[in-house]
């Protein structure tokens, strides 16, 4: 409830000034890269795997938030939430394969190595490549936390998770996500934690971490729980973990407050030196 608070006293002024200081600024977009190798002869991950790289013109230095989508990793399309347009940030939205065409752990895959590629591009676009956030929606938030909790994804492309800025995962399954059952024929509403749980690789130098959820009465089931869950574990190690719980959200309209919360997360980590 503090947070909850909190984030309600400061959600209004926090958009009006952050209006005022970008309404001057302005963006480009770039759109349908292929961030896998041309030499690739899947046809569906030629078609699938691109990204849109939104940036500030007549800037430098700036930080950049990898944008994975939702869709219970079934469907969903890549997009630049507006809530994230005109403020000083670089935007990379990301298509990743799906299922059932695709199956685990390809979307986790795709992700990292959408991901790596930011790492490796950012800076001709004017980013910092140190300064580089993961975030998504739903499953977005599932592939935001596999991936930057389990380093193996990024190591096969020469990225070291530890470098990742901060992650912001908004609603996203803790547990093994539940279309990875599904796939297997087990049942969704069971929770399974193995190599594929967030919650089973917590591991030493972990980036930052916002957890963010809806109303647990509003969201879907155990959501809030499970991020719970895996808060109180970080927090049993030290690390720097925070949950809000946007109380009145449900898991589909959680995403514009939650906008706000990751705007000042990225603001906050990006000053640190």
């Amino acid at each position: 409830m503090k947070h909850l608070i909190h984030f309600l006293l400061l959600f209004s002024c926090i958009s009006v000034a952050e209006s005022q200081n970008n309404t001057s600024a302005s963006y480009a977009i770039r759109e349908d890269i292929s961030y896998i190798e041309a030499s690739d002869t899947n046809d569906y991950r030629q078609k699938r795997c691109k990204l849109d790289v939104y940036y500030p013109l007549k800037s430098e230095g700036f930080p950049t938030v990898v944008w994975l989508h939702g869709g219970g990793l079934e469907g969903g399309e890549k997009h630049i939430p507006a809530e994230l347009k005109n403020k000083g940030i670089a935007v990379v939205a990301v298509n990743y394969r799906l299922s059932p065409k695709a199956t685990n752990p390809a979307y986790i895959e795709d992700a990292a190595q959408a991901t790596a590629w930011v790492f490796k591009n950012i800076e001709k676009y004017g980013g910092d490549p140190a300064k580089i956030f993961i975030s998504g929606h739903s499953a977005g938030g599932y592939l935001t936390l596999i991936v930057g909790f389990d380093k193996k994804y990024l190591s096969k492309h020469g990225i070291d998770a530890d470098r990742i800025r901060g992650l912001i995962p908004v609603s996203g399954q803790t547990n093994t996500h539940y279309t990875i059952r599904k796939e297997r024929g087990l049942p969704s509403d069971i929770p399974v934690i193995d190599e594929y749980a967030p919650i089973n690789r917590v591991r030493k130098g972990l980036p930052p971490t916002l957890l963010i959820t809806g109303g647990r009465d509003l969201e879907l089931l155990a959501r809030y729980e499970e991020n719970l869950h895996l808060q109180a574990i970080m927090k049993s190690m030290d690390y720097d973990v925070k949950l809000f719980e946007l109380q009145g959200f449900d898991h589909g309209n959680v995403v514009v407050p939650a906008a706000e919360l990751l705007l000042r997360f990225v603001k906050k980590h990006s000053e640190e030196k």
